[in-house]
């Protein structure tokens, strides 16, 4: 062999095996995922009230836990922060249904603020249901239609589908095996299809005819007063965790004067509809974001406090971190502070 060709071969299989390393360390995927900080982001550009105060000195914030399917490369240099933590893929579940959960999981979470904030602040309200969209497919009793998750369901058997209650009523009187005609708005399009039902296991544990898909259901919340709207940005945010720091965001606006007192106040915690706080997960990175973003204060349920406040040792933070187990529990602390000097 020629020296020029034994040289160009060496050369190409050099370059062969640098492209193998490449994407075994960077684009093949892995069964793991890496949860680290997030960000604190303030609240206030994210919601508006036509007739809301806008006085705010300090600012709510929202916390969130930055999420990575995880290559090769990033698994390795995750063992080495001590701020990151290695999970396990959830193994039936795609990407697109995880966001389009964590999509319904914040809608959700929008909605509850409201109706909470209302409620404390004594703003009538009525619950308008929009749709009901698909979130996944069933595993145990898979969807024999072309179904996607997003895909909203507009119609089945000609009727509309509004409401959770509309599809049970409108199948209730089917069997599996039977074809029905469904109509999806997918990407803003219609899609009209023949469905043939599956057998499903419902909550009660009877057996009956369904579509083989999880659902949720879209409301929005009406004020009775159209002034005191509530009306969120669009975010690329997810999940239901920020329902508390929404919920005094809101009220804040709905009620004269300021609630921050000057202060930078981030949280985390579910909101029920009667004001009472939930546990969530991922609390540490949620403090280490805060107190990246300089937050004095930090609501964390009272659940998830234990676990918050080893965190914040570890890293000497001096945010005051407050356990909540309702709302009224955290405007109670604001309410006892004294305003911040300029």
């Amino acid at each position: 062999m020629r020296p020029s060709r034994a040289k160009a071969l060496k050369s190409g299989l050099y370059v062969l095996i640098l492209a193998v390393i490449v994407y075994v360390v960077v684009y093949m995927s892995t069964p793991y995922m890496i949860n680290q900080p997030g960000t604190a982001e303030e609240i206030k550009p994210m919601v508006s009230i036509p007739s809301g105060d806008p006085e705010e000195k300090g600012t709510f914030m929202l916390t969130t836990v930055s999420v990575s399917y995880a290559n090769v490369w990033m698994l390795a240099t995750a063992r080495f922060n001590k701020h990151a933590e290695i999970v396990k893929k959830e193994p039936d579940r795609n990407d697109e249904e995880y966001e389009t959960q964590q999509r319904y999981y914040m809608n959700s979470s929008q909605s509850n603020a409201i109706m909470a904030a209302y409620n404390k602040a004594g703003v009538k309200y009525g619950i308008v249901p929009e749709y009901v969209f698909i979130i996944g497919l069933s595993k145990d009793s898979p969807p024999k239609g072309d179904f996607h998750s997003g895909d909203i369901i507009r119609a089945v058997k000609g009727q509309p589908v509004k409401r959770f209650e509309d599809l049970g009523a409108l199948l209730q009187d089917n069997q599996p095996g039977d074809v029905v005609d469904v109509r999806l708005e997918r990407g803003g399009k219609s899609v009209d299809q023949q469905v043939e039902l599956v057998e499903i296991k419902a909550a009660d544990g009877a057996r009956k005819a369904g579509l083989g898909v999880s659902v949720g259901e879209l409301r929005k919340i009406q004020a009775a007063d159209q002034a005191k709207e509530v009306k969120f940005a669009d975010t690329r945010i997810g999940g239901p965790s920020a329902g508390l720091m929404f919920t005094l965001e809101i009220y804040n606006q709905l009620t004269p004067g300021d609630l921050s007192k000057g202060y930078r106040v981030a949280g985390t915690g579910t909101i029920a509809e009667d004001g009472t706080v939930g546990a969530i997960g991922g609390v540490q990175f949620k403090i280490v974001a805060s107190d990246r973003e300089k937050a004095e204060i930090f609501f964390v349920p009272e659940a998830n406090y234990k676990v918050a406040k080893a965190k914040a040792e570890e890293i000497g933070s001096k945010m005051k971190l407050v356990p909540v187990k309702t709302l009224d529990d955290a405007l109670d602390y604001l309410a006892s502070l004294e305003p911040k000097a300029p």
